[in-house]
């Protein structure tokens, strides 16, 4: 009887460690998404003008606007991303 009560235990035990390791698998497959949606959101202006610069020079046409516009964003994201943001300045914060 003792050695049943300690399987069942014992089986218990794994359970909850395999839903455990699946927590922690969930938490940091989020953190990435979140962290991929903040590199999105800095430099998707960048990435979209650079492709877009790179399509219209395949096409035979000229990717300069592309590449100015590219260039642009590359700025304003470096800007955003150098910009001190804490409690203090939330308030203030337009974008």
């Amino acid at each position: 009887m003792n050695n049943i009560s300690a399987l069942i235990k014992q089986n218990k035990t794994k359970k909850s460690q395999r839903g455990q390791g699946m927590s922690e698998y969930i938490i940091i497959v989020a953190m990435i998404a979140v962290g991929a949606i903040a590199v999105f959101t800095n430099f998707g202006g960048v990435i979209r003008s650079q492709v877009a610069g790179m399509a219209n020079e395949l096409a035979g046409q000229d990717g300069t606007a592309n590449v100015t516009a590219a260039t642009t964003a590359a700025g304003k994201a470096t800007a955003s991303a150098t910009k001190v943001t804490n409690m203090g300045t939330y308030a203030g914060q337009t974008n």
